[in-house]
């Protein structure tokens, strides 16, 4: 994608965010910007029935997740984005994930990098990756690595519009 094309798909992604998540969104990117990475925002909001979709399609483990989020008129509020390597699309490198890891963890924020799917083995030589800030490490990363979402708000709260965690 051309820069000026990336950065408008980026701004109008993080319009979709609740505001103090699309700060710390903005420091990941600022982050990622500053060690040579071009992040794209590929998805930020998500309706129900994408994000149904998005479950029965096996992208998901969750019928109701922080792509959902909507404030108390229906606003898009979103919690979480899917932050792609620009020049990876399709296949981000280890080092971009643990980049990412890195950033978002800097900001409040944390991705899917450890996440795994039931019967599979901790990623503890990942999480070590990340704690040692080596985005050389050559590790195994989760099923989700450029999802980043918020803290301190669980999905219940956020299903009812309460982001008095966010603080």
């Amino acid at each position: 994608m051309k820069e000026p094309d990336r950065k408008a798909r980026n701004t109008q992604r993080l319009g979709e965010c609740h505001p103090l998540f699309r700060a710390r969104v903005l420091q990941v990117i600022g982050d990622l910007e500053g060690q040579g990475f071009r992040p794209r925002i590929q998805d930020g909001w998500r309706s129900k029935q994408d994000q149904l979709a998005a479950f029965n399609s096996g992208h998901s483990q969750l019928r109701f997740g922080y792509h959902n989020v909507t404030g108390p008129q229906g606003e898009k509020m979103s919690l979480a984005v899917d932050m792609l390597d620009d020049d990876h699309p399709l296949d981000a490198s280890t080092r971009y994930v643990l980049a990412l890891a890195i950033a978002a963890g800097d900001h409040g924020l944390t991705t899917g990098v450890l996440w795994t799917k039931a019967g599979q083995p901790p990623l503890t030589a990942t999480a070590k990756a990340i704690k040692e800030r080596n985005i050389e490490a050559d590790v195994r990363v989760g099923w989700d690595p450029c999802h980043v979402q918020a803290n301190g708000v669980t999905l219940a709260q956020a299903e009812v519009a309460d982001f008095s965690g966010l603080a």
